[in-house]
């Protein structure tokens, strides 16, 4: 592991303040395509998964896979994992105009708290100029308009950002804790289990800081392992939560044959636009994974990016949410903030306001155009 850089509250405070900026100029483009429509932006920010989201907090779990009218069974919200809503419950009754409300300001705090530990593991691995520009780029990503939702991609980003910073430092305990918070979070925590696991293995078998490994690696786990028990017990059955996924949501996995055959059919079929970009942000995934794995960074970044690709990538359900999905891989962009970090003021503004721009504008199409979850 390298050599920590410090971490100081000015850098910190520049990397929060880009974060901020940049997803307010976004957001301010969809409010103005908003208004043009008559349509209110509260709206546009809580919709698809935010509803389910907001369900939870009003409504509660379900107590079965609801079964449609041929015996087929429905989506249930049992799929939605319990951290987020259970934020959002504790929030709603402060502030005014429901929980779907409270879940985009929710989204929003923890998204500032993301951007942090983003700029504190860039800050970690490089240097502080890195660390913002880390930070800055996550904000702008082609489906950030999500980071303004009442999704849950802020809270679990920030929750792996803390938790890869920990580890980095060889803080055992708070990087197991804060995996085990993630794993409450969305099963893609599947990813940073393995990244803090392995690490732990290492440590314990090289003897390396005491009893610290062991717990780490006993706490990573069991958000996850809780939640898919806990679901298998409401639905009186062990394998519950993989009949949620499998058969109320037609999600599982293959052997990337899914991904390949949907990008293949892109070549020779018109398509939605969501599908075009969703196929160019996993091959740029995958040439950034390549080039992360081949520069100088510690390897549980490597292998926490590396699995959410590999999750990304061999998953034969709803092809659109691939890339929305690699949101919480921000080490893949270490190589691209390191080679800004060394670039001129003049392009640095140039690039971030030409990604910042088609973010915008991209944004404004999930938000609006498309009609699926962004």
């Amino acid at each position: 592991m390298l050599r920590s850089a410090p971490t100081d509250r000015r850098g910190m405070l520049c990397a929060v303040g880009l974060f901020v900026a940049l997803r307010a100029v976004c957001t301010a483009v969809l409010a103005a395509f908003a208004a043009g429509r008559d349509t209110s932006l509260l709206a546009l920010l809580g919709r698809s998964d935010a509803i389910w989201y907001a369900r939870i907090v009003t409504r509660g779990y379900d107590h079965a896979i609801p079964v449609g009218p041929d015996g087929t069974l429905l989506p249930t919200n049992l799929a939605f994992f319990p951290l987020f809503p259970g934020i959002v419950a504790l929030v709603d009754p402060v502030l005014p105009g429901g929980a779907g409300t409270a879940g985009v300001v929710v989204a929003w705090l923890c998204g500032i708290g993301a951007a942090a530990g983003i700029y504190a593991v860039g800050t970690h691995v490089r240097d502080r100029r890195t660390g913002v520009l880390l930070a800055g780029l996550w904000a702008v990503l082609p489906h950030s308009l999500v980071l303004s939702m009442g999704y849950t991609e802020p809270l679990f980003t920030g929750l792996v950002a803390w938790s890869l910073w920990a580890l980095l430092r060889r803080h055992w305990v708070a990087a197991g804790a804060l995996c085990l918070l993630a794993g409450l979070t969305r099963p893609t925590a599947a990813a940073l289990v393995v990244a803090v696991g392995l690490a732990a293995l290492v440590a314990v078998v090289r003897r390396e800081d005491g009893w610290r490994p062991w717990v780490a690696g006993a706490l990573a786990p069991l958000g996850l392992l809780g939640y898919v028990a806990w679901v298998g017990h409401r639905l009186g059955s062990a394998d519950g939560y993989f009949r949620v996924q499998n058969d109320a949501w037609r999600m599982s996995y293959d052997a990337g044959g899914t991904t390949l055959a949907t990008t293949r059919d892109l070549l020779t079929r018109e398509s939605p636009l969501a599908l075009y970009v969703t196929a160019a942000v996993v091959l740029v995934a995958l040439g950034l994974l390549v080039l992360l794995a081949t520069d100088r960074v510690p390897w549980p970044l490597v292998v926490f990016a590396g699995v959410v690709v590999a999750l990304s990538f061999f998953g034969a359900g709803y092809y659109q949410a691939k890339a929305r999905l690699l949101l919480p891989a921000f080490p893949l962009l270490l190589p691209v903030a390191a080679g800004l970090a060394a670039a001129r003021r003049t392009t640095l503004v140039v690039v971030l306001a030409v990604l910042t721009a088609l973010s915008a504008g991209y944004g404004v199409y999930l938000a609006i155009a498309w009609p699926y979850s962004p």
